[in-house]
């Protein structure tokens, strides 16, 4: 799999079998993703070649936990990072640039969905831009 950031500075290929597919609505991936929940997929014994970028990722430890955000200094998308020794890989589902066949597995931390979020299923929809904001 294939990925890059979105300024584009920071690009990756990814091997691995997808272990899982979260939608996580922890008050953490909220703020982190700026929305409603944060698309990760989780890679098994993945093995990450960085083709562009790799000094430019930053880590943030959120204070008192163990949430922990890997993303590019220069535009602050999410990318991939190694959560423990066995290899697996968050790899926000976001970066990447092949369309992903795999379907969310869960949501998860549905406790701490936006209210707004089932409205949002009613909500119209467009191919592009509306014409107004």
């Amino acid at each position: 799999m294939k990925g890059s950031c979105l300024c584009g500075d920071v690009k990756f290929v990814i091997t691995g079998d997808i272990q899982s597919f979260y939608l996580c609505h922890c008050i953490y991936c909220k703020k982190g993703s700026g929305s409603a929940a944060a698309a990760n997929l989780f890679v098994a014994s993945a093995d990450i070649h960085w083709l562009a970028g790799e000094s430019l990722r930053v880590f943030y430890q959120v204070p008192n936990s163990l949430h922990v955000r890997c993303f590019c200094s220069q535009c602050g998308s999410p990318v991939p990072m190694v959560l423990d020794e066995s290899g697996l890989v968050m790899l926000p589902a976001g970066c990447l640039d092949d369309d992903i066949t795999k379907a969310p597995d869960a949501h998860i931390f549905i406790k701490r969905e936006a209210q707004w979020e089932r409205q949002a299923v009613h909500a119209k929809c467009f191919a592009g831009e509306p014409d107004s904001y």
